[in-house]
């Protein structure tokens, strides 16, 4: 791969223990003011599950797959791994990316769409670790979102199609993280749900299908993205139905907010209104090898242009975001 010499993967981060908790948490939600007293409220999410959370264990399979992938295809790139609010800390990364002498790396990100969350943060604290690090860091460049690759589709309309016991009109809900309509509002977040959605229940033609959202973490009085799963579920269930299955296209892997906000939170609300729940497996999990393929490919395209692999109809986006690309929607006087 000429002119680069390292990858790095960029992921969310995530607590190993219970004693990691809080203090993620704050991480987290650093700058919003928001007393313990209510973090430990969602803490306790994490009690659930020892204090662990599974993205980072994913993240560590991810990076020894991707090394693989790449020495198998030819490529002597090390792969590094940075989280923005947990160990390994992203300037940590950076700094020991530095200290190796890496000058120049491609990042891939644990996010697939463009939002202000999902790809603008990730590269403002890209950069923010370099200016951590200071003159030595290396120039770090982002690869594209991945959301209309056939190795994320693929690998969704897969697991659909094998659901055991599943109906071939039993209703699909295609759920992705919400975010505040102002947010939306500046980026194709939810054209790209929407568009990568039809292309997934092509494998249950016969299924209706909505897409819905989770994970609203905002105050009342900001609109988010709406209908939530749980309020879905209720509306299926007054209309009779009596089976669904979710498939969470907004996340590569099955991390908190899939084993808690849907395998605990929203099983329990299907199985309150009487609806038999069953879910799909992410790509990233294991991983699925069409999912690190498609990270060795997207790596590929960016060193030489093409050719881009995309299942949607979708305009093609440029090989770098534009500088101030998907805004947060938040007033800057606040």
């Amino acid at each position: 791969m000429d002119d680069f010499d390292a990858v790095l993967i960029v992921s969310f981060g995530g607590p190993e223990g219970p004693d990691d908790v809080l203090p993620f948490l704050r991480n987290v939600t650093r700058g919003r003011d928001i007393p313990d007293e209510r973090l430990a409220i969602v803490g306790a999410h994490y009690s659930q599950f020892d204090g662990v959370s599974p993205i980072n264990e994913q993240c560590r399979r991810m990076q020894v797959a991707l090394e693989a992938e790449l020495a198998a295809a030819g490529h002597d790139l090390p792969v590094y791994w940075g989280n923005r609010n947990w160990t390994p800390y992203l300037a940590d990364t950076v700094q020991q990316m530095a200290d190796d002498g890496i000058t120049r790396a491609l990042a891939i990100v644990t996010s697939a769409y463009s939002s202000n969350s999902g790809c603008r943060q990730y590269l403002d604290d890209i950069e923010a670790a370099r200016e951590t690090v200071g003159p030595a860091a290396p120039i770090i460049e982002k690869v594209r979102p991945y959301f209309d690759h056939p190795g994320f589709v693929e690998p969704f309309r897969e697991a659909l199609a094998s659901v055991s016991g599943r109906e071939a009109t039993t209703p699909l809900i295609f759920t992705a993280h919400s975010i505040p309509v102002a947010m939306a509002d500046g980026c194709d977040y939810e054209l790209q749900l929407r568009a990568i959605a039809a292309l997934i229940a092509e494998a249950a033609p016969d299924a209706p299908w909505t897409l819905v959202w989770q994970s609203r973490s905002g105050p009342p009085t900001v609109p988010w993205l709406e209908p939530d799963v749980n309020d879905h579920l209720r509306t299926l269930a007054e209309a009779g139905v009596t089976d669904a299955t979710i498939v969470p296209i907004g996340f590569v892997s099955d991390h908190m907010e899939v084993v808690w906000d849907l395998d605990t939170e929203a099983l329990a609300t299907a199985t309150e209104v009487g609806i038999a729940l069953t879910r799909v497996d992410t790509p990233g999990t294991l991983p699925d090898p069409r999912f690190i393929t498609m990270w060795r490919e997207l790596l590929e395209e960016r060193l030489h242009g093409g050719p881009r692999r995309a299942l949607s109809a979708l305009p093609e986006r440029p090989l770098s975001c534009a500088e101030g690309c998907c805004p947060s929607g938040r007033d800057p006087r606040h």
